[in-house]
Formats: structure tokens, sequence, C-alpha cells
């Protein structure tokens, strides 16, 4: 089982951080400022000039949906739009290095090192647990490992035990992985805890490299970038072709190649590689200190964690107090009445250091970063420190991306940072980034259903496509493809911004699930491949390419046979809906992915059973299962 999850992919090493160029970042946002300039034009011409007075119904969704993708793009231009990493700081030796308080007595760093398991493989966390094992550190320091188990499970003790690190569980699992670090914390004693999921492998320097930021004692957490180690890497496409071809698939594929550069087909099937949301959008958010926490792979000072919990926890009291001491005229009653109170609901109301909640990494970023009584830090580290398992099937990535979409929406509707008093305004600014892009289904349903409403109906959404839309669509489209070239340092971001519209079924559902008081489950994302093809998970892109092709042929005959005369809006619609199509094949090749001969995938989940490694972590939601497993996102 071991050979599965790590022996192919040992010799790995995750790659360097892009290095950062003052003249790139200058012509970055030279070209930004004239993307925006560009695309303040555009959206006045299109409110202004271009609406089809015809066709209200059609054109104003349609610019709606233009403007609030042009929000997101100065909110996006905003994050990327400068760099300013942390200086790294020499490892301190004493506690006392990393605190204001110089009473505090001259020791060694202790630090809690906590991996969160609930029904992962034993021997996956065993294999965790021994890197973990050798993380060193130039100084002496009292390493803690911890195994927090919400499984509950004898094998799992056992491996601590034999491994030789302490075991902590408890009898119930309020609030999943948040509950789970909070007895955690309560088990623990160590300054600093370094968070870890089951299949988190920590590198030897991840304490010497990022404990030197506790330097400044206002520095809360550092988070370092993720690193999937095992995405698959695909096969060159000469390769490829040679197996299906012979010889002249080989010279087709190097001609190919010639052209356009490497190319590998099956690398990367899921969009899993977070280099551009690591080393270019987390970065990036440095200088306004609102790089947020992702869970695996941070260090967080406890002092931070529990101070932030303890005002919440005597906010939560005062407010509750406050509501029923206001109905009591007599003052003193109404002191005696508060003073007893007080006690009552301290005692009664729980300390959550974590939230309890899906997205409890990003709610504990915003509860540090907005505390007036202390102006906590986050920093950005960005070289790689851990390494983790990515998903390898469509349901697995269905599921994550679910989580995702649907806590984040949750905190964008019920508790938005935006509104929240102690964040600074480009703090508030960079987490409206991350809120409004998951948003940007609403509008991204609209722009795939523009193309194939032409093709069906003839209506255009513009008044003519003439000389003054190509004047204004074409230089903005131009000008924002340069600009974030430029600003990407060359990543290419196309396959992510696929996946994000062809999961456009999944972020919808999360959203209605949200808007109709639901609560997000806490599926824990499987670590084996799901056997099988699970076709209910692909109906509604299959759906839609079938959809297009049929429009885009009708549309064709009209053309042909004079009923429709409009060459230029058949042509515009047409690779506009093309690109939608191949967005969308990405997602349908993934769903029938299988790793290659000798890749090292040699384990899957049963076909029989698909869902089993899922079944009890959302065992309090059943019809989760049946949903996701069926693609049921109405």
């Amino acid at each position: 089982m071991t050979d599965y999850y790590f022996k192919p992919f040992e010799d790995r090493r995750p790659p360097d951080p892009i290095p950062h160029s003052e003249r790139r970042e200058l012509l970055w946002q030279y070209l930004a400022v004239v993307n925006l300039a560009l695309g303040a034009w555009y959206i006045a011409w299109r409110w202004g000039w271009s609406l089809n007075h015809d066709a209200m119904w059609f054109a104003v969704p349609l610019a709606i949906a233009e403007t609030c993708a042009y929000l997101g793009l100065i909110l996006f231009t905003i994050n990327m739009w400068k760099i300013k990493d942390t200086a790294l700081k020499a490892a301190p030796e004493f506690i006392t290095e990393c605190v204001g308080d110089h009473d505090t007595p001259k020791r060694p760093i202790a630090v809690d090192v906590m991996f969160t398991t609930y029904n992962e493989d034993p021997e996956l966390v065993r294999l965790s647990i021994q890197d973990a094992k050798q993380i060193r550190y130039p100084q002496p320091i009292d390493l803690r490992i911890h195994v927090l188990d919400d499984g509950r499970r004898d094998a799992m003790r056992l491996v601590a035990a034999e491994e030789g690190v302490n075991y902590i569980t408890r009898s119930n699992n309020i609030g999943f992985k948040a509950g789970n670090l909070r007895n955690g914390l309560e088990n623990t004693g160590g300054d600093f805890i370094v968070i870890c999921d089951a299949d988190t492998r920590p590198f030897a320097t991840l304490l010497e490299r990022m404990l030197g930021y506790f330097r400044d004692p206002d520095v809360a957490w550092v988070q370092s970038p993720q690193w999937f180690y095992d995405i698959p890497e695909g096969t060159r496409l000469p390769d490829y072709l040679a197996r299906r071809l012979g010889g002249i698939g080989r010279l087709a594929g190097k001609a190919t190649e010639a052209v356009f550069g490497s190319i590998h087909v099956g690398a990367d099937p899921f969009g899993s590689d977070p280099t551009i949301f690591y080393d270019a959008i987390q970065r990036r958010r440095n200088w306004a200190n609102a790089s947020f926490c992702c869970g695996a792979g941070s260090i967080h000072r406890r002092e931070a964690v529990m101070q932030v919990s303890l005002r919440q926890l005597g906010q939560a009291v005062s407010s509750q107090v406050d509501y029923y001491a206001a109905e009591i005229d007599d003052e003193a009653m109404r002191r005696d009445f508060a003073s007893e109170m007080t006690r009552h609901v301290a005692l009664e109301t729980e300390l959550t250091p974590y939230k309890f909640h899906v997205s409890e990494d990003i709610y504990t970023s915003i509860m540090l970063h907005e505390d007036r009584a202390r102006t906590w830090k986050s920093v950005y580290h960005p070289l790689s420190e851990t390494r983790m398992l990515s998903p390898q099937d469509l349901l697995t990535v269905t599921m994550q991306r679910f989580k995702y979409a649907g806590g984040t929406i949750d905190i964008t509707l019920n508790d938005n940072p935006l509104f929240r008093r102690g964040l600074r305004w480009p703090q508030r600014l960079m987490y409206a980034a991350t809120m409004w892009s998951y948003l940007a289904v609403l509008w991204n349903i609209v722009f795939l259903a523009a193309p194939i409403l032409y093709m069906f109906t003839g209506v255009a959404p513009v008044s003519a496509y003439s000389w003054d839309f190509y004047k204004h669509s074409f230089p903005f489209l131009v000008a924002n493809e340069l600009a974030f070239m430029v600003g990407l340092w060359g990543m290419l971001a196309w396959q992510g911004q696929s996946l994000y519209l062809a999961l456009f079924p999944v972020n919808f559902k999360a959203l209605v699930t949200v808007l109709r008081g639901k609560k997000i489950s806490f599926p824990v994302t499987p670590k084996l491949r799901q056997a099988g093809v699970f076709y209910g998970l692909i109906r509604w892109q299959v759906g839609y390419m079938l959809l297009m092709v049929t429009g885009l042929v009708y549309s064709g005959w009209r053309l042909w046979t004079g009923s429709a005369d409009n060459l230029s809006g058949w042509l515009i619609n047409g690779f506009w809906g093309l690109n939608n199509i191949l967005a969308m094949s990405g997602i349908v090749r993934s769903a029938f992915w299988k790793p290659e001969k000798g890749s090292g995938d040699t384990a899957e989940q049963p076909a029989a059973e698909p869902l089993a490694q899922l079944s009890e972590a959302i065992a309090h939601e059943p019809a989760l299962a049946n949903q996701i497993s069926k693609g049921d996102c109405r």
C-alpha cells in the first residue's frame, strides 16, 4: 500500500518559486492599467451605445454579467498588483526571541506538529509521521508530534505507539476538523502549532526556514505552498502518438512541439496544480497583510489563536448578557443579573480557537486579521515545505471543489469580511477578490448560455456586430491576455480558468445549498483513486457541448440557406461557443482518465463500492453522497 502512496513519486522535488523581477512587475502594472482602462471603455460602450433595444431580455443580463466580470477583473488586478516577499530570518534559539514579553523564561521553543485524520489509511499517516520525525532544527527544540484521530481507531493508535508519537482522540466529532484541532490544542501546550492533514509529508527544512518569521512577535501564522507531488506528468506528445501511429506519429508530434513547445498528453488531468494560486495570488497578498491560511502546511502561534478565540468568546457572552439585561429597569438588579449571567454564559459557551466551519482556515485568518486589540500579521512563505497527494479521480475533485465553493460562499453571504470592522481596506479587497470569484458562477452561466441563445434564435445581445463592436471589444481582449501573460510570469492560467467554467454545476449547487440555509458538509477527501467512470458528474457538461454543436449546425444551416444573413454574428458566437466546448471537454476527458501503466497507480477503490471510503465521512448527510455520485447539482 505504501508503494502506491509514495514510492513512484519519491524522486520528485518541488519547483522553486518564480524569481521576482522588478522590470517585469513594472511592465505588468503598466499593462494592467491599460487593460482596466480599455475594459472601462468597453463596459461604458456596452451600456451606453450597444444594447439591442429589441431584445432587452437578452441584452441587459449579458451586460450585467460583463460588468460583474469586470469588477472581478479589478479585484484580481489589485490582488496581483505587486510582490513584497517577507525576508527570511535566522531560526530563533529561544522562545524569548519570538515574544515581546521580556519576562518570558529563556527556554527552547516548543512546537506541536498535528496530523488530523478521520478514516484515512493508518499506513498513509505513518509515512507522514516518519517524515515529521526527520524535521531538523539548528538549535535545541522541543518537538512533539501528535495524531489527532477523529476515527477512534485501534489501528491508528497502534501506528502512533509504534512510531513513538502522541495519540489524541475524543468521544465525539463535533466541529469535524475544526473541532479536532480544538481538542488537540486543549491537550497540548507548544508555543507553535504545525497543521498537517493525514497525507501531509513535511520536508526536513520546515521549521528551520519558517520559524524565523516568528521573530516578529506580531506574526500569527505562516503559510507555505501546498505541493501535490503525485500530479500525473503525462506523456510527451511524440511518444504518445508513436504508440498509436508508429514512426509517422512520432514525427507529427515532434513537428507540433517545434511550433507550440513541449506538450504532455494526460498531464494534470484535473487541474490540481496550485502554482498560480500560491505563487501568484497568495504571494502577492503579503504587502497587504492579507495572505490567508490554507490549513495544511501552515504554522500558527498558539498565543494568537487562543487570544482571538478568547476575544470572540467575550464578545459572544457580552452580546447575550446585554440583550437580556436590557429588559431590567432597576440598575442594581440589572448589575447583579448581568454579573450572574456572565458567569453562567461563559461556562456554557464553548471556546472555539478554530471556528466550526468547512472553511475554518479562512475563518481563522479573518478573525486574526480583524483583531483590533493586536495587529496580527500573516506571512506567505514561498518555498514548498510539505508535499501532499492530489485528487486522482473526478469524484474526489468534485467533492473537494464543492467544499471550497460552499465554504467560501457561506462566508460571503453570512459573515462577509467586507463588513467586519477590524479589517483594513487592502485586506477587505483581497478577501473580496476571493469571495467574488466564487459568485462568478452566476455570470458564467450567462456567458455559457449567450452563444446558444444566439445560435437558436438569431437574436443578438448587441445592436450590431459592426466595426464599432470590434473597435471596443478586441483591444480589451488583447490587452487582457497580454497583461496576465506578463503578470503571471508565463504560468498557464487557461486550464484553471477552463476547469472553473466547466465546474459550473458544482459551484451553482454550492451557492443554492448556502442560499437554502443548509450547512456544507465535511466529507474527507479520499486518498485512493475511485474506480469507474462517474457519468453523472459530466452530464451537464456533455449536454452543453451537444446543445452548442447542435446550435452551430442549425445556425450555420440557416446562414447557408439564406434565412439568416449575419455571418459576423455567427463567427463571433461560434468562436465563443467553441471556446466553451473546449473548456467543457477537459472535465469530460478527466472523467475517463486512467493513469498510464507503470505510473505507480497500483491501488484503486473497488468499482463496486466507489463511495466506500466516503460513507462514514458524510453519514450525517446521506443525501449528499447520492447527489454527488449522480452529479445532481440542481
